[in-house]
């Protein structure tokens, strides 16, 4: 899978930057031709909550693109300085107005072909009542025969759905999910 070379000026000096590969290194990295300062690109950390009120759950449709219109859980890119676990707090807060105790890690998804790593948490509500952000035209609650599955907006909240309502069914109760969607 081969992601867009998207550095085009060193972040040190401002020199222009050539892909090669080091010579203590296995790919082509973003190299200045002038300080020969290596720049790293890494995926992205999208995090998010899986938020729960009895047996529906908390989707908001997008008010932003990518996908505006469509339905999604709250989440969205992690900050610096905050972990995981915040991020996806105050994504919930952000996009829905959502009080919740957050419970455990639920999915980890590589989206290699964007780079990016989604992780959704899964999370209680206190109540209902909720304050949708700007990126959010509303936020509802859906069980699961209610959820508008062809106007989900991305296939990670998609597939965290599906396992949610799965392990809900199974007697063992809810599991750790990792998986990737190319």
């Amino acid at each position: 899978m081969f992601l867009p070379r998207s550095i085009k000026h060193c972040r040190s000096c401002g020199g222009e930057v050539r892909y090669e590969t080091p010579a203590d290194d296995n790919r082509d990295r973003a190299t200045c031709t002038v300080c020969t300062t290596i720049h790293y690109e890494n995926p992205l950390n999208v995090v998010g909550t899986l938020p729960v009120w009895e047996d529906k759950v908390l989707l908001c449709r997008r008010n932003i693109e990518p996908r505006k219109g469509l339905w999604t859980l709250p989440a969205g890119f992690m900050e610096l300085g905050e972990t995981t676990i915040e991020g996806a707090l105050r994504e919930t807060i952000e996009e829905a107005g959502a009080r919740v105790e957050m419970q455990g890690l639920y999915t980890l998804i590589d989206v290699v072909r964007v780079g990016q790593v989604h992780l959704f948490y899964r999370a209680r509500l206190l109540d209902t009542d909720f304050a949708p952000g700007p990126e959010t035209i509303e936020a509802g609650l859906f069980g699961e025969d209610e959820i508008p599955w062809d106007e989900i907006a991305f296939r990670t909240t998609k597939r965290t759905l599906e396992l949610y309502f799965e392990d809900r069914r199974a007697a063992a109760g809810f599991g750790f999910h990792t998986l990737a969607i190319s």
